[in-house]
C-alpha cells in the first residue's frame, strides 16, 4: 500500500481507444451538423442540397423515381419539393410520357445555388480534414467507400433520407 497521498499506480487502467464504429458515428454527427451550419447563409437545409444536386445528374426526373432514389417514402419528399419549389430553385413540368406526373427540373436559380453548395461542401471538406495530407485524405476516402460499398450503401444518398424501420 502507497502512503497517503502516493497514487497506486497498480489499480489503474490505460485509458481505451474509443473503437472505429464510435468514431466514424462521432465525426459522422460532427461533419453534418457543421454542413448543415454552412448551408444556412444559403437558407437550406442538407436534404435541400442533395435533391438539387440529384436533380442536376438527372433531370426531369418524377418525385415517385427521386423519392426511390432517395430510398425514402414520396410523402417524406412532398415538403422539401415544395420547400424548394417555393424558393424558385426546381419546378414541376408535366411529364412528356406520363401525364398522371411531373417532371422535377432545375432552374437558373437552382443552378446557381447548386453551384454555391459546391463551394460550401469543398469548403467544408478542407476544414473538416485539415489535419490529414492529401495521401491519407485519399486513403480514407477509399476506406470509408469500401465499408459504405461492404453495408449496402445507396451511393451518394445520406442516410438521413432512408424511410423510418418499423
Amino acid at each position: 500500500m502507497g502512503v497517503m497521498g502516493d497514487k497506486d499506480d497498480s489499480c489503474s487502467k490505460p485509458k481505451a481507444r474509443p473503437g472505429a464504429a464510435f468514431l466514424l458515428a462521432q465525426v459522422g454527427a460532427h461533419a453534418a451538423s457543421k454542413f448543415a451550419g454552412r448551408l444556412t447563409e444559403l437558407n437550406l437545409v442538407p436534404a435541400h442540397a442533395g435533391i438539387l444536386r440529384i436533380l442536376a445528374a438527372t433531370p426531369a426526373i418524377t418525385q415517385q423515381a427521386l423519392a426511390s432514389a432517395l430510398g425514402t417514402l414520396p410523402s417524406r419528399l412532398v415538403a422539401l419539393v415544395d420547400d424548394l419549389e417555393s424558393k424558385g430553385l426546381l419546378e414541376r413540368r408535366p411529364h412528356e410520357s406520363d401525364r398522371r406526373s411531373y417532371a422535377l427540373h432545375l432552374t437558373e436559380a437552382g443552378e446557381a445555388t447548386l453551384q454555391a453548395i459546391g463551394r460550401i461542401a469543398r469548403e467544408h471538406q478542407q476544414t473538416l480534414l485539415a489535419g490529414l495530407s492529401d495521401e491519407e485524405q485519399r486513403q480514407l476516402g477509399a476506406l470509408l467507400q469500401r465499408v459504405a460499398d461492404q453495408q449496402g450503401l445507396i451511393p451518394q444518398v445520406h442516410p438521413g433520407y432512408g424511410s423510418p424501420k418499423a
